[in-house]
Formats: structure tokens, C-alpha cells, sequence
């Protein structure tokens, strides 16, 4: 059965990657598919990480990654899954490629960037519109760019792209920074960043590129066209669960998959873990989780549950 597995992992990211390594080296035969290595690998750089002063998020995904098969796992990225049967304790993985099966099921899927859900957003999506500072960032250099959005990922962008563009405009829907890293925000406010307090996009415009953006002031109502060659959005994260929900796994109100402290979901087998589990989104969060999953996991298929019909 070379398409079986003791444990298949659906999600790249670090937490994925995390539970890869401890399934891996308890010797259990693991698959990770992915279709990126997540949205920690678009950080430009992370300075609260245990271990690390300061490292780009590629590179400490990439490390994760290249720990992951020097431990024995199989990884296939990218590989996009298509859908899932879980319903029989053996578990069935769908991909445009191929169909995997397995004893148990570890989802860490992450989460994906939120939109504005304004006129142009979608039409100018790669023509100025951006969700990633470090992918996308150097093709501005010299350039006027406004970043969206108050949060650390806003504050890390937004620091990233001062020292490529020529100016860098910060639009918040609010009177302050909503960021909860202080060095970094401190290093913001103290830059030449120009800042746009309680303003909102209300829409962005061009030809056939990203050229103005559209804002308002959400306490006066004042309006401002202001020119820029682009806009990266950075206004929160949305879980990828659907094809979780699809294949019968609880979600919350906000579609966040539901766990007990085992990361096990309602369904036998199955396990989560990571951001889209709506837990404290950080990178040594999704790792600890993906740890609980690996070793619940391996607890269950060893614990009179493996190979049952």
C-alpha cells in the first residue's frame, strides 16, 4: 500500500512541519502535503522566537522543513488536498494528484489573509495589491506604497518596506496601533513612516495598475485620494477550515476548527492544530500544538486503535 500512511499531515506550516518531526522520529510512517510552507514563511523577520535574536521567517520554516525529512518524513510541496473521508477509521486524502490513506489525520492548515472587500481590490490583486511585504516588496523599490491595517504584521510590513520605497503611507481604522510586539511598534511609530489615524480604504484605483487609493476618516468623514504605485493589506487572518467543515469536523462561529487539549477534533483520529484552530497566533504557539498533536497521535495508534476496522 504505498499511498498508506500512519499519519498524514494536511498543512505545511510550522505546525505541520512541527508534528512531521515528532511522528517521524517515533517512527511512524509520515506524509505532509502542503501547498506553501504558510504564512509564517512571508514574515520578514521574527525577533521573539525562542532561540533565534532575529531570523527571517523563510529561513526558520525552511530549517523546520529540511529537520522534518532529515527525520524521516515524506513531504509534497506543493500538493494541493481536494477533500477528505473520515468517516471510516481509516482516513481517505484527496489531491488533484493522487489519493492517500491513513490511520490518523493531523490538520494544520492555517489561516489565509483577510480582504477589504473594496472596488479594485481583486482587479489590481498582483497589479499593486499585495497580502506580503517580503514577496512582493522589492518590486517597489523607489516606489510610494501604503500598508493597511494596525496589527504586528502591519507594523513588520510596513518597517520592511520604509527601506525599499521611497515613502510609506500606514492607513488604521483606529486612533493607535493595535500591535502587541512593543519593540517593533516603538520602532515604527519613531520612523518616517506617515500615518493615516481612523481613515479606512474606501476604494482602490488605477488604469491597469494600482495608482491612488481612496480613504476616509471614519470619525470626520473626510476624504483623501493619495497616490501610491501599491497597497499591502495587512487587516487580519481567516482559517482555512473548509475542507475540515466539509468532511463533517466541528467548527466555531468564526470557522475556527474546535479542540480539547489533545488537539483532538470531534472525530476519532483525526487531530488539529496551528492557527486554524484560533488559538494565540505565533509561531511557537502552532508549534506547541503540533507537538500535542504528534504525541496524542502516536498515543491513539498505539493505544489499541491502530489498525482497527
Amino acid at each position: 500500500m504505498e499511498n498508506h500512511y500512519d499519519v498524514v499531515i494536511v498543512g505545511s506550516g510550522p505546525a505541520g512541519l512541527s508534528a512531521s518531526i515528532y511522528t517521524a522520529r517515533m517512527g511512524l510512517k509520515t506524509l505532509v502535503l502542503g501547498e506553501t510552507l504558510g504564512m509564517a514563511a512571508e514574515t520578514t523577520i521574527i525577533e521573539n522566537y525562542p532561540g533565534f535574536l532575529s531570523i527571517s521567517g523563510l529561513e526558520l520554516v525552511e530549517k523546520m522543513r529540511e529537520q522534518a525529512e532529515k527525520c524521516g518524513a515524506s513531504l509534497k510541496i506543493p500538493e494541493t488536498v481536494t477533500g477528505l473521508e473520515l468517516k471510516e477509521n481509516i482516513k481517505k486524502i484527496k489531491t488533484y494528484e493522487n489519493v492517500y490513506t491513513s490511520n490518523v489525520l493531523i490538520i494544520a492548515t492555517g489561516c489565509t489573509h483577510k480582504k477589504l472587500n473594496v472596488p479594485g481590490e481583486e482587479k489590481f490583486r498582483g497589479k499593486g495589491v499585495s497580502y506580503c511585504a517580503t514577496c512582493d516588496g522589492p518590486l517597489y523599490k523607489g516606489k510610494k506604497v501604503m500598508v493597511v491595517g494596525g496589527g504586528n504584521s502591519a507594523v513588520v510590513g510596513a518597517l520592511y518596506l520604509k527601506n525599499l520605497a521611497s515613502k510609506v503611507y500606514l492607513v488604521h481604522r483606529r486612533d493607535k496601533l493595535r500591535a502587541t510586539d512593543i519593540i517593533l511598534k516603538e520602532r515604527l511609530l519613531s520612523s518616517d513612516v506617515e500615518f493615516f489615524w481612523n481613515y479606512e480604504i474606501k476604494s482602490i484605483d488605477g488604469k491597469d495598475y494600482v495608482e491612488s487609493v481612496h480613504i476616509f476618516n471614519n470619525k470626520t468623514g473626510e476624504e483623501k485620494i493619495v497616490e501610491v504605485d501599491a497597497v499591502f493589506v495587512y487587516v487580519g487572518e481567516e482559517p482555512q477550515s473548509k475542507l475540515a467543515k466539509d468532511a463533517g469536523i466541528l467548527v466555531d462561529e468564526e470557522g475556527f476548527i474546535v479542540v480539547n487539549r489533545k488537539q483532538e477534533t470531534n472525530i476519532p483520529g483525526v487531530y488539529a492544530a496551528g492557527d486554524v484552530t484560533g488559538n494565540v497566533r505565533q509561531i511557537g504557539t502552532a508549534v506547541g500544538e503540533g507537538i500535542t498533536a504528534a504525541v496524542n497521535a502516536y498515543l491513539y495508534l498505539k493505544g489499541g486503535w491502530y489498525g482497527k476496522s
